[in-house]
């Protein structure tokens, strides 16, 4: 049995901290923090993702993951025929069409209704890079974040640790939600219209997985220090192992070597995002539990004036995405260039389209701002009308 942490509010600071009660339930349907799963991510792999289980023949496992490893690449998509991929292109934007096109469409779906923002951070506010040290935010793409959450709650939701996102954003005024969403904490300073009299948050439903978590990274580190460029990263309730910089050749040894590390954790799973391993508790909660976590946090749960946005380039945001669909409100915009099966409505290029065009069109920033705000009794701010 493992123990889950749970959200206590502290009466006198104001600040929800965490305290750990032994519950099992974590692990079944029955529970009730985390929610309700969202659901399978779907993608155009999906059989390929699922022989990377750990449990299975090792040979068909092992080619099923080279294959998903190449298929995760850009690198191998652009190699597609010409006409074939203009095609696919052509028929997945009919089904995704662009967020900047369509803008009027999403103003007018919001309209009334409380928007609250969402955000990955690799890929989507800083461009995919080959050293993930290094995975700056431009000072351009701060000041439209910044002035973003002063409009609307905004949250990013990363694969990372709180820790190191923070020191690439540096914006207190956030919520962030690390780990794919198993470290939430709430803005230390900020949109105080609607923060005035409410406690931070704070939530870690994966805490006494935090031991294993640290072991496991060190026996990954010295595993995969033979194979060069791989690179080993600790994002505090689960890790990374990135093989962006991985010869190709050597690709299905570090996979094997990934493999021969998890198997000793029955209670970790492993799975893949772009050109990384991600390695997590399995427990009930991802990207989209946090989002519904943060959604009940400002009072969202039961409403039907709300208008979550979630904007991720990853098979890990599918999860919000998805939510997002079940719920019925707002909508997700999945970042990327190339087609890819996803439960998001529409969809942006690059980390360029969603800070110059969506989010600064969004909050009015830097640009002729295309919609009029008002605040809400909430005391957050929504779509009214559009300017002459």
């Amino acid at each position: 049995m493992v123990s889950q942490n749970v959200v206590v509010p502290d009466a006198t600071t104001g600040i929800i901290t965490v305290s750990t009660v032994s519950n099992s339930s974590v692990f079944t349907p029955s529970a009730q923090k985390p929610p309700t799963a969202p659901g399978h991510i779907s993608i155009s792999k999906k059989k390929l993702l699922k022989s990377l289980e750990i449990n299975g023949d090792q040979s068909q496992r092992l080619n099923s993951w080279v294959d998903s490893m190449r298929a995760s690449s850009p690198t191998h998509l652009k190699s597609l025929p010409s006409t074939s991929s203009e095609e696919e292109l052509n028929s997945w934007m009919k089904r995704h069409p662009s967020a900047l096109d369509m803008f009027e469409r999403i103003i007018e779906a919001s309209r009334g209704k409380e928007i609250v923002m969402f955000l990955d951070y690799d890929g989507t506010l800083s461009p995919i890079v080959a050293d993930p040290d290094r995975a700056f935010i431009s000072s351009k793409m701060r000041r439209t974040v910044k002035k973003l959450a002063k409009c609307f709650p905004t949250s990013i939701v990363t694969g990372r640790c709180i820790d190191k996102v923070y020191s690439f954003v540096k914006l207190a005024e956030l919520y962030y939600a690390g780990s794919h969403g198993m470290d939430i904490k709430g803005p230390t300073k900020g949109f105080s219209r609607y923060n005035k009299d409410k406690p931070s948050v704070l939530y870690q439903p994966a805490g006494d997985f935090l031991p294993m978590i640290d072991e496991a990274f060190k026996q990954l580190v010295e595993k995969t220090k033979s194979t060069p460029g791989a690179k080993v990263e600790n994002n505090k309730f689960c890790l990374s192992v990135h093989f962006r910089c991985v010869d190709e050749k050597k690709w299905s040894e570090l996979a094997l070597k990934v493999r021969s590390v998890v198997k000793n954790y029955p209670t970790l799973k492993l799975s893949q995002g772009r050109k990384v391993f991600e390695i997590r508790p399995m427990i009930k909660w991802d990207k989209g539990k946090a989002l519904e976590f943060l959604l009940e946090s400002l009072g969202f749960d039961n409403s039907s004036d709300v208008f979550p946005i979630y904007i991720g380039d990853d098979r890990t945001d599918e999860d919000a995405f998805k939510l997002l669909q079940e719920r019925g409100q707002g909508l997700g915009l999945l970042v990327t260039k190339f087609p890819k099966d996803t439960n998001a409505s529409y969809s942006l290029q690059d980390p360029l389209e969603a800070s110059d065009g969506f989010l600064a069109t969004v909050g009015g920033v830097e640009t002729n701002s295309a919609i009029n705000m008002h605040e809400g009794t909430n005391g957050v701010f929504s779509i009214n009308n559009h300017c002459p």
